[in-house]
């Protein structure tokens, strides 16, 4: 690697306008995923642009409607935040099974969800992989590809999406703020991220020099009564194979009113399973009508030889949620 630029931005004005005049700009703020990228040679940016200096992106706002993030953020400040805890389990939860607690000392919110995918071809560059080097072809289609997704995919990518935060921001209408030298705009967070079709290389929503100034998170029953859960392969330090963030309202007699739920460690990207929050709808929130709602999860999903076991392991990753769920209510 070779000819790394370094720029702190003075302002959140002056990074929007680094980042759209430099087509290699990358912004760093924890810098935990992009470092192992420099590390490994994959992908790295022409020029980094450092944001840790604009405090104004450091504020958790929470107000009566809507609690607002800021990108700078640390992932251990939103668990160890009471009012969070009580606000979004699902959240703090996600959070809580990241990484280790030493990098969520470092790593922000706002790069959290722009995280890279852990597909084992991306990361080696040995081998053909479109969403690193476009045109050369997806090696995990008829690879190794146990981790790999069953939902979204397409025959271009089948790289899963690695982060636990985004699930959960997914399942409970988070919106992402957006910055760029055109002014500030919204985005729901279930469409930050891009599904792979023929250009995987487009992992997100982001116009050119756009960067995330924050989030707002919509407070509601729902978003108190949530949580997110977690199956991997050893108990620390590890990204999910399958995963759900579970949000239930009942009524008094116990009948689900709304329900969200959204899962992760299977898709291209955080993936919302709305044909599964309709089944629910309506019904006792029982463990029998967890089941029959959870074995719709897997509607679409292909599978791809090693991750055939996901078919099962994720309606009844999404059961469990639930069922987990329903006995803190």
């Amino acid at each position: 690697m070779s000819g790394l630029g370094y720029a702190r931005a003075p302002s959140l004005a002056g990074a929007v306008e680094a980042l759209g005049r430099h087509a290699g700009a990358e912004i760093v703020a924890g810098g935990t995923d992009l470092l192992q990228r420099l590390e490994e040679e994959v992908l790295p940016p022409e020029l980094l642009i450092d944001i840790t200096g604009l405090d104004g992106l450091r504020a958790i706002e929470v107000g009566e409607s809507e609690v607002r993030l800021g990108a700078l953020v640390r992932l251990n400040e939103v668990i160890d935040y009471e009012a969070l805890r009580a606000a979004f389990p699902a959240i703090v939860e996600a959070l809580a099974v990241t990484a280790s607690p030493q990098v969520r000392n470092l790593a922000t919110v706002g790069g959290n969800p722009l995280q890279k995918t852990r597909c084992l071809y991306f990361r080696d560059r040995t081998t053909p992989c479109n969403r690193r080097e476009p045109g050369t072809g997806c090696s995990a289609l008829q690879g190794r590809n146990r981790i790999n997704a069953i939902l979204g995919g397409s025959e271009h990518c089948i790289a899963t999406h690695p982060s636990d935060f985004a699930v959960a921001m997914t399942a409970l209408d988070a919106k992402a703020v957006l910055a760029s030298t055109r002014g500030e705009r919204s985005l729901a967070f279930a469409d930050l991220h891009r599904l792979p079709g023929d250009t995987p290389q487009h992992e997100y929503n982001l116009r050119r020099g756009e960067i995330i100034k924050g989030y707002i998170i919509p407070r509601a029953v729902l978003a108190r009564q949530s949580h997110y859960l977690k199956v991997r392969d050893r108990g620390e330090f590890e990204w999910a194979i399958s995963s759900a963030a579970v949000a239930l309202e009942l009524d008094m007699a116990g009948t689900i009113v709304r329900a969200r739920v959204a899962v992760g460690g299977v898709a291209t990207k955080p993936w919302r399973l709305p044909q599964v929050e309709f089944a629910l709808r309506g019904r006792p929130a029982e463990p029998a009508v967890f089941a029959s709602a959870a074995s719709l999860a897997t509607e679409g999903a292909v599978a791809h030889g090693d991750n055939a076991y996901k078919l099962r392991l994720l309606p009844r990753t999404v059961a469990r949620a639930l069922n987990e769920l329903r006995e803190r209510l």
